[in-house]
């Protein structure tokens, strides 16, 4: 499939994610957006169009930023961190918005199954106390 293509159906499953996420003060919307390189996590307000709280793996209090990378072990990192700045922030409910990635899992070597970026994230920010 040309890379184009790809791109453009990306695009169209984030349009579509979108049209039916939204958040609000109460409940905001959890965002996630990886790169090659990077993780950052928002919680956004849509309503009053105001980002609540924030975190990445660029994030200057982020410990050992320069060794991290898009990967599913930083993924929960920065889920386990995401999840403190919100309750921080007293943010304990958001919903999720996973940005036209896939929350998958895959086979791993002998058959167990082993967790996407986007579902490594969401399980940490579950474990450190948010609720989807």
């Amino acid at each position: 499939m040309r890379h184009e293509k790809k791109q453009k159906l990306h695009r169209l499953r984030r349009w579509r994610i979108r049209d039916k996420v939204s958040g609000t003060a109460e409940r905001p919307r959890m965002a996630v957006c990886f790169t090659n390189e990077h993780i950052y996590v928002q919680f956004i307000d849509d309503v009053a169009g105001r980002t609540l709280a924030s975190t990445s793996t660029r994030a200057k209090t982020t410990p050992d930023r320069d060794q991290l990378s898009a990967n599913v072990a930083t993924a929960k990192a920065v889920g386990k961190l995401a999840a403190e700045a919100a309750l921080a922030r007293g943010i304990k409910v958001v919903v999720f918005d996973r940005g036209g990635e896939r929350y998958h899992w895959s086979a791993g070597k002998e058959g167990k199954p082993v967790l996407g970026k986007v579902a490594a994230l969401a399980d940490a920010a579950r474990e450190a106390g948010l609720k989807f």
